[in-house]
């Protein structure tokens, strides 16, 4: 292979990791992550054959197209990491908006307003995604108080399956439920900042 095909499958894998996180249902993320891993394993089969054959006459081409293979197999079966990272990223970049809708559930603005579910809101707007699996969001308001809880989907599972979210709380019974999380289970629950908590949970 030589660099151009090299840079394009780069790119496609690239963006097919963030079509998935971002806008891809968990259950056909799934299929396509048994696919992509056995496909991508099949071609690092051959291209370690390959290696092995040319190994007299090893061209340093043929040396790079294998490691990137083998390196695009192993992100793409051992995905936490990759995940972790676009979860960070995602984290910083949308902050902004997350505290802008935020400010928008404290004023009113924002309701819950679907007809099957008396507590979610789903935003007015597709893009920028800052709630995986629809922009939708979850609402929690105390009117009296103006004590909120807004909930974000990081990874959005269905049915009953946990899913991953960023939470903004300044209710005192939340913040007591999301830090006793965070001491039952600190490797999928921590406090990112004031009022802002990463859970994982149904």
């Amino acid at each position: 292979m030589n660099k151009k095909t090299l840079i394009w499958i780069v790119s496609v894998w690239t963006i097919l990791t963030l079509v998935n996180y971002y806008f891809v249902p968990y259950f056909i993320v799934a299929l396509e992550w048994i696919l992509l891993s056995l496909i991508l394993l099949i071609w690092t089969i051959g291209q370690i054959v390959k290696l092995i054959k040319e190994r007299k006459n090893l061209s340093r081409q043929r040396i790079i197209s294998a490691s990137v293979i083998l390196t695009l197999f192993l992100l793409s079966f051992f995905r936490q990491p990759v995940n972790q990272l676009i979860e960070k990223a995602d984290w910083y970049v949308f902050y902004n908006k997350r505290t802008e809708v935020v400010e928008q559930v404290k004023s009113g603005e924002l309701k819950p307003n679907v007809s099957w579910n008396g507590v979610v809101c789903e935003l007015p707007y597709e893009f920028p995604v800052i709630s995986n699996g629809g922009n939708d969001i979850v609402i929690s308001k105390n009117d009296s108080t103006n004590e909120v809880t807004v909930t974000f989907w990081v990874f959005r599972n269905f049915f009953s399956a946990p899913s991953t979210h960023f939470v903004y709380t300044n209710r005192p019974e939340d913040i007591k439920y999301y830090n006793e999380l965070i001491e039952r289970n600190p490797d999928d629950n921590w406090k990112i900042k004031e009022n802002w908590y990463r859970t994982f949970h149904e």
